[in-house]
């Protein structure tokens, strides 16, 4: 891997709050920035490979379905797993073994994700409050 940080699930686990594993993760990409272009294709076929189904599995279970594996963010619609470095063509080509393995890869919603790419805290999801009885005065 060609990068300047690498990130890895086994660090990110040392931050317990979903805030403070965001900030591990954020990117603070450039909207519009070119990822695979015309070379979609390539991880398209990537992503459905035997092998990408079988770590994909593996990941949602052991974040238990949960946005950057936290407790209490369980994910109920569309699910995505992140790979928590930017992957290249070249990476899927050359078949370069981290791809696929779960410690580079996180449990995330569409809307975290593109909150880590484009840095943008204001896209991530709002917890909803539990309401309970007597738990706000009307005057």
């Amino acid at each position: 891997m060609t990068m300047t940080k690498i990130r890895t699930y086994r660090e990110m686990t040392w931050y317990t709050t979903f805030e403070d594993r965001f900030k591990y993760l954020k990117l603070n990409g450039q909207v519009g920035s070119s990822t695979f272009g015309f070379d979609r294709w390539v991880n398209q076929k990537f992503y459905t490979s035997y092998e990408w189904k079988e770590v994909r599995r593996f990941v949602i279970i052991r974040d238990n379905g949960c946005d950057l594996g936290v407790q209490g963010y369980e994910i109920n619609g569309d699910l995505l797993i992140h790979h928590m470095n930017p992957i290249t063509v070249d990476d899927i080509v050359h078949g370069e073994s981290w791809l696929i393995d779960p410690n580079y890869l996180i449990c995330t919603t569409k809307q975290t994700h593109n909150a880590i790419h484009f840095g943008d805290e204001n896209l991530l999801p709002k917890i909803v409050v539990a309401r309970s009885p007597n738990d706000t005065k009307l005057w």
